[in-house]
């Protein structure tokens, strides 16, 4: 009769401890699902956010022109650093930034030979491309890059490339369209 007690109780208390453990994953959730899911909002608003290329190309300011999608890990990665950036320069350089999974935005991937993402084109207030950055960029990096771009003394076609960067993968129905990740 003792040994069902203490079964019950000890039962009682598995209970009790895993509805707190359960409890306390929720509310860390809740708590710090802006930290948790930060780089998947940034790259949603820059989408929403972004000036259209047409307006940006058109209203003699250089431009920040990445490409990006909102799967590519080191997209997310780059995104808090990108907005820091966005921050700082946006009132003197457009920031435009194009979904490679929306299918509208196809004749800029392929105006700029897009092949790897993230891909940032920088070009300047004449529409000339400057620099194109693929794959993963140290913040300052860019930053010297958008620096030169403003004061118009960056080397024309600088490409610097990274080897970290989500590639497209070519799609045996459409060899041609960058978009065919797989």
């Amino acid at each position: 009769m003792q040994s069902r007690n203490q079964e019950q109780i000890l039962n009682i208390k598995q209970k009790s401890i895993m509805i707190f453990f359960i409890s306390l994953i929720i509310i860390s959730i809740f708590t710090f699902k802006n930290l948790l899911f930060q780089p998947t909002i940034l790259l949603k608003s820059f989408g929403d956010s972004s000036i259209q290329p047409n307006t940006a190309f058109e209203n003699n300011k250089p431009t920040f022109l990445e490409f990006y999608a909102e799967w590519c890990e080191v997209c997310k990665e780059m995104a808090p650093k990108v907005s820091t950036l966005k921050a700082e320069y946006e009132d003197d350089i457009n920031f435009v930034f194009l979904n490679v999974d929306n299918p509208k935005w196809e004749k800029y991937i392929r105006r700029f030979n897009v092949n790897g993402i993230p891909q940032i084109n920088l070009l300047s207030s004449e529409e000339n491309l400057e620099a194109t950055f693929i794959g993963k960029q140290e913040e300052k990096t860019i930053k010297d890059s958008l620096e030169n771009l403003i004061s118009k003394s960056l080397n024309t076609s600088q490409i610097i490339a990274s080897g970290e960067m989500n590639e497209f993968k070519k799609n045996k129905i459409y060899p041609n369209d960058p978009r065919s990740h797989g």
